[in-house]
């Protein structure tokens, strides 16, 4: 099933930000979600979900799922970054709720 994902503009300007090569992985990845093809995923909580890469710092990327049609893309990170991390992609997602 198609999805739409849909960046936050705080996603949308990490994503500008970094090198050629890792935004060109990380939108390959957006694209195969965006066709259904999750891959590396892991709930955090409060109905956030973690898609993870494993080049690099180990990037990883925070989402909602809506309708089972739309993907939010809240925050990403690094491993070292991930704790905290998950904690603004969750304020993000409650904020959304609101």
């Amino acid at each position: 099933m198609r999805k739409i994902v849909r960046p936050l503009p705080e996603f949308t300007k990490w994503l500008n930000s970094l090198d050629g090569q890792a935004r060109g992985r990380i939108s390959a990845r957006l694209t195969k979600v965006s066709r259904g093809l999750t891959g590396d995923v892991k709930p955090v909580g409060d109905g956030v979900f973690e898609l993870r890469e494993h080049f690099g710092p180990g990037y990883r990327m925070y989402f909602l799922e809506r309708e089972k049609v739309m993907v939010i893309m809240l925050g990403r990170g690094t491993k070292r970054t991930q704790t905290g991390d998950i904690e603004k992609a969750k304020s993000l997602a409650r904020d959304l709720e609101e």
